[in-house]
């Protein structure tokens, strides 16, 4: 039995300029004990599907199961199984970060569990914030209380939207070991999130959703075999030739370029050279998660104006 089942979801919101239609017959399984990522741009989907999953949205059409129980109709069992982190700051400005999940344990029916709060505010660096005011603590100390709300009951199954944002480099390093052993006993973890490196270490699965739609879905290792092998990055202090420009990505004087093999990459030089451009720190590596997950939503976006 899947740990989450999205059954054909689909949301559409009306309003005076007509219908948006935020998710079209989306489906797929997370299997228990599963890491798995959900990609794709601003306004694809994402936090739709989480919501309508959490129960804070109805879909238009579907059904959204959770280890077997429908979301809708079996609120009470789904909700004590899910632990999610919001993408929004949401805090009680008048308890103690350990009130606040003494409280939230209570929303669950869960007592005497001052052991398990103690190891959330150890392993998510909040020890010596135990008694401090949520006011008084930054946004990343804030972020790092939502995890632990979400986790204070123990569920089985976590679900992360955008958990790093915004966060500086130890919460995201403290939170990925912490939410990496949990999965490794047992718990399955959802994860949106728009540093692809963070996906492509920690998930063994991806789904990439577009408009509402799922576009990709396959393991982590199969999405990266299926693009190019070879990515040439360096530096230009010249303008790229344009017939570089359809496989090249360019940020600042950073270039990247695909290329399948040995003789691609010769092309691109020689291309480069005839231009009268000299490349500068150049390296060449295999593609990563990015090169894909831009690659895929380039060749959607041919696809529709096609």
């Amino acid at each position: 039995m899947p740990a989450i089942s999205f059954q054909n979801v689909s949301k559409t919101y009306h309003s005076a300029r007509g219908d948006v239609h935020a998710l079209d017959r989306v489906s797929f399984d997370i299997a228990p004990g599963e890491f798995f990522g959900l990609l794709g741009p601003n306004g694809a989907g994402k936090t739709t599907l989480i919501s309508i999953l959490a129960g804070l949205a109805r879909a238009t059409g579907g059904r959204v199961l959770v280890h077997g129980h429908d979301v809708v109709t079996d609120y009470a069992i789904t909700r004590r199984s899910l632990g999610v982190v919001p993408q929004e700051l949401v805090f009680d400005p008048f308890f103690s970060v350990r009130e606040a999940l003494r409280i939230q344990s209570g929303y669950f029916g869960v007592r005497h569990n001052d052991a398990w709060i103690d190891e959330l505010l150890a392993n998510l660096g909040l020890a010596d914030k135990a008694n401090a005011n949520m006011r008084q603590l930054s946004g990343g100390m804030k972020r790092r209380v939502l995890v632990a709300q979400a986790l204070v009951h123990r569920p089985p199954v976590i679900v992360l939207d955008e958990p790093t944002a915004g966060v500086d480099v130890e919460l995201r390093q403290t939170l990925w070991q912490f939410i990496a052993r949990l999965n490794t006993q047992g718990h399955t973890v959802l994860l949106t999130t728009h540093y692809l490196e963070e996906a492509e270490a920690l998930c063994g699965r991806i789904a990439m959703l577009k408009q509402g739609r799922v576009v990709a879905l396959d393991r982590t290792s199969a999405l990266l075999a299926g693009t190019a092998s070879t990515m040439m990055r360096f530096k230009l202090d010249c303008a790229l030739p344009t017939s570089l420009l359809a496989q090249s990505r360019v940020i600042g004087r950073i270039v990247q370029v695909k290329a399948h093999d040995a003789a691609e990459v010769e092309q691109v030089l020689a291309t480069l050279r005839a231009a009268g451009c000299q490349p500068e720190d150049l390296e060449i590596g295999r593609a990563d998660l990015e090169d894909v997950f831009l690659e895929i939503m380039q060749g959607e976006t041919l696809k529709e104006a096609a």
